[in-house]
């Protein structure tokens, strides 16, 4: 799991001000103060309950102790008074309960007109956020203090969007759109260019950014959690991805403009890495020659596999774009037909970029 904001070394002055809790992460949305004060008021309802009434049935024990075969005695009496309130007293806190949840869970589940909108698409194992004009990103960026509605899928199983600081959770159903929402008051902040240079050269040559040793983004953000809470599958505990809370709206256009294309000195192959990495491909394809739940990437261009139907098929460019289209179309004998369609969510660019990532995995002569 990516750990938390709270386990940052660096100081965090941002958060400075933010009010701790000691169940829960940092209160980082509208909705994080209410929640933790409805809970603990519950929780210490039930420990003044429950506190007097397991004493009183450890002294019950000693009290009313007798000696082997002696006869026992009937006590009981009738109190009226007693059992009203005992009957009546708690119903009550039940009630007041109930009302308080209920207000918090009609707030949480009705989104105000004029939310900020993002798409999210869950899979197995993976997200990928859909923030419009052909722009997709497994990370969620929001604007502090916006409104934000969250317009949720699953194209496979039941999954479960859940972040922490934000005291906001949602299942995700398969065949229907869910929704959520929230309100940020915490924004993250920005590391110096000398620690992300510094974190971008050591990651050079990797498998993808480490989310977990640099405790920032590639772009430079610090963020909160965002995992999936409802068990699918194999991968499950790795369907983690990280929100990015943005000062301003301009803020936020500017990097959904950066990370909408492949920037000019980039060459397709890197674009093609970074996209291997960051639209969930190295979740069900290796490119180091290990098996997962599809084909490894490594020596893949140009060679040739079986496939379910029986024929085989070399793997070249339209072999590639229509699998990453029509995954289902042609499915390599060994493996379930799992993979999600990337069907107008990659530019001719895009799919270009992870052709040249696979050719530069591949040591075939005709993939050079």
């Amino acid at each position: 799991m990516i750990p938390a904001l709270t386990n940052l070394t660096r100081p965090m002055p941002f958060l400075a001000d933010v009010e701790e809790s000691f169940w829960f992460p940092k209160q980082a949305s509208s909705f994080a103060s209410e929640v933790d004060w409805v809970y603990d008021f519950i929780l210490y309802i039930c420990i003044a309950f429950f506190v007097p009434m397991m004493a009183f049935m450890v002294w019950t024990v000693f009290k009313y102790t007798k000696k082997k075969g002696t006869k026992a005695e009937s006590q009981v009496t009738h109190n009226t008074p007693l059992e009203l309130a005992w009957s009546i007293g708690p119903s009550v806190l039940l009630v007041w309960m109930f009302v308080q949840g209920s207000i918090s869970y009609l707030d949480m589940r009705t989104p105000p007109e004029g939310s900020y909108d993002v798409g999210v698409q869950a899979f197995k194992w993976g997200w990928t956020m859909d923030y419009g004009g052909g722009t997709f990103h497994p990370e969620l960026h929001i604007v502090k203090d916006e409104p934000t509605k969250l317009s949720m899928r699953s194209t496979d199983v039941i999954h479960s969007l859940f972040i922490p600081a934000f005291r906001a959770k949602k299942d995700i159903v398969p065949g229907r759109y869910n929704y959520m929402w929230f309100k940020p008051t915490v924004a993250s902040e920005q590391v110096s260019e000398e620690e992300l240079a510094k974190a971008k050269k050591q990651s050079e040559g990797g498998d993808g950014w480490d989310y977990d040793k640099y405790q920032f983004t590639p772009d430079g953000y610090t963020f909160f959690d965002l995992y999936c809470t409802e068990y699918c599958g194999t991968n499950h505990s790795e369907m983690q991805t990280v929100v990015v809370v943005h000062e301003t709206q301009e803020e936020l256009d500017a990097w959904i403009k950066a990370n909408s294309s492949r920037p000019d000195d980039q060459t397709p192959a890197e674009w093609g890495q970074l996209l291997y990495n960051r639209r969930g491909c190295s979740g069900c394809h290796s490119n180091d020659g290990s098996k997962l739940v599809g084909p490894s990437f490594k020596d893949l261009y140009a060679s040739e596999h079986a496939l379910a139907s029986g024929d085989s098929v070399v793997v070249d460019d339209n072999y590639v774009r229509e699998s990453i289209i029509d995954p289902k179309a042609k499915v390599v004998a060994g493996y379930q037909p799992v993979m999600p369609s990337y069907k107008g969510q990659l530019s001719d660019d895009d799919i270009e970029s992870i052709i040249a990532y696979l050719k530069s995995l591949s040591s075939n002569a005709d993939a050079k």
